[in-house]
Parts: structure tokens; sequence; C-alpha cells
């Protein structure tokens, strides 16, 4: 696969107040984001996280390095609404980034700033409905949607502006389970069968698990990146940095500290019941 977002000797610093010195949050960091790709970025608070995420979409530009989206470096002015069609973002809050008071014409405000033409608006918009199971709720006001619905409009009006690349920051954080989970299955969905490339910031490791490529994040520099398997098996590592395996790993290793010999690569549920099943028949 080709490289869609490259990161190459990133430095950034947030500037400091008045004469206060600035606050450094990356030195010296390298990545790629592979295109087609899910991949699921972890870590603390502090750590940077959203700092580079914005960097994906030239929200903040690099005060040292590079950022590239597609071969564009992010940091030129001319290109910026290149990177932006190329890389759409989707923040925390859904109500921060709903503009209109009905479905359909919040979806179609991103493709009308880009000066697309109505006829292809009207495609785009029904389409990206369509992609997040939406379509039925275009003619409603979106403030009388469920906090789940409200980020899957928000991911609609992403779609309509036809980004190679998402890049979603902690989209869950605000919503409730069953919210969380219809957010992640529009996103896996996207992923899977239109081969959009998604970045999901996240704290919460069952929502990382489902990623095909996880990289843990530590005080701006990369403390882990693999699968998710190879990723979570580094409990003491992630113990370390802040950060907790999610549950079926942890149980692992709790045992495991206790004398048993348990995998520690079983994210699912029903693997790691048959794990433990199998050590109990042996």
């Amino acid at each position: 696969m080709s490289e869609i977002i490259s990161v190459e000797h990133l430095a950034y610093t947030y500037p400091g107040e008045e004469d206060a010195p600035g606050v450094p949050v990356f030195a010296d960091l390298n990545l790629t984001i592979e295109e087609g790709s899910f991949v699921a970025v972890l870590g603390t608070n502090g750590c940077g996280k959203s700092t580079l995420a914005k960097h994906f979409n030239s929200i903040l530009l690099p005060t040292g390095g590079k950022v590239y989206v597609c071969g564009i470096d992010t940091s030129n002015e001319e290109r910026i609404m290149s990177v932006r069609r190329n890389v759409g973002m989707v923040f925390q809050n859904p109500d921060n980034q709903i503009v209109a008071n009905v479905v359909e014409e919040d979806v179609a405000f991103g493709p009308e700033n880009l000066g697309v033409a109505s006829p292809e608006i009207r495609r785009r918009v029904d389409n990206a409905l369509k992609q997040v199971d939406m379509y039925e709720y275009r003619k409603h006001a979106p403030h009388l949607l469920s906090g789940g619905q409200k980020q899957r409009i928000a991911i609609a009006g992403v779609i309509a502006m036809e980004p190679k690349c998402i890049v979603l920051d902690e989209p869950t954080a605000m919503l409730d389970p069953r919210g969380r989970r219809e957010v992640m299955d529009t996103i896996k969905r996207l992923n899977r069968e239109k081969g959009i490339t998604v970045v999901l910031i996240t704290h919460h490791m069952d929502e990382a698990a489902q990623a095909q490529r996880v990289i843990v994040l530590d005080k701006g520099t990369v403390a882990a990146d693999g699968t998710p398997e190879a990723v979570f098996a580094q409990v003491e590592l992630l113990h370390a940095i802040g950060l907790a395996a999610p549950e079926t790993v942890e149980l692992c290793w709790q045992l495991n500290q206790q004398g048993l010999d348990l995998p520690l690569d079983k994210l699912d549920p029903e693997d790691c019941a048959q794990a433990l099943y199998d050590w109990v028949s042996a």
C-alpha cells in the first residue's frame, strides 16, 4: 500500500502566553499512515494525540520537520485546501460541527464551500447519508437526534467532501454505549467497504482493538506500534505509560501473575474464554 500521510522529524511547540516559554509536544516524531488502513492512536492526556491529528489537516503547522498528505506539504499555505480535501476531521462534540437546522443541509455545507455544483452536491449528500445509515433522517432537525446519530451526521458531512482519509479525534467520548457502537460500526464499514483511510484517536481500548494497527504515543514519542494483538500484549509497557490493556488481556495477564501460562493476544471475549477453557482442560 502507498503512504497517504507521512510525518518526518515533526517538531511542534505550543506558543507560550506573553513572555512565558512555549510548551513542546513533539521534538522528532516519525511515522507513516498507509492508504486504506484503519489506525488507532492511543495515549494518556497530554501525550500529543490531538496535536498530531490537527497536523494531518493543516489545523496546526509544524514548527520543525514536515507532514505530507498525499505528497502535499501541509505547511504550504497555497495548498491547504488540497490537504483538507484529502483529509477530513471529525471532533469529539458533534454539536460543534453541526451548522444547519436540517440534516441534509448540514451535510451539504462542506461540498458547497468547496464550490461543488448543485446536482453533484445532491448526489454526494444522499450517498453520504446512506453510507452512515442516516438517509431516512435527511429532513430531520439535527438537535432532535441522539448523540450517536449526530456524530454519524458529522461523519456524513465529511464523507460528502469525498476525502481519502478521515481523522476522528475522540469521536465517541461524549456518547453512551449504543452511540459508541453506532459510530464504530460506521467507521469500520467506511474503511472496509469504501477503502477510506481511518485514523481514530481514542482512549477506549476496546475501540483501538478493532483497528488494523495501533500506535501508542507517550510524551511526544511513539512508544509502541503494531497490530492490536502485538501492542496490547505489552502489558507492562502500557502500565508504565499509564494505560491499561483491553479487559480480556488484563485478565489473562493478572492470572499469569498467579502462575498460569495464558496467551496475551486474545482480544475477543470468546477467544479469551476459549483460552481459559483450554488451560483448565489441559
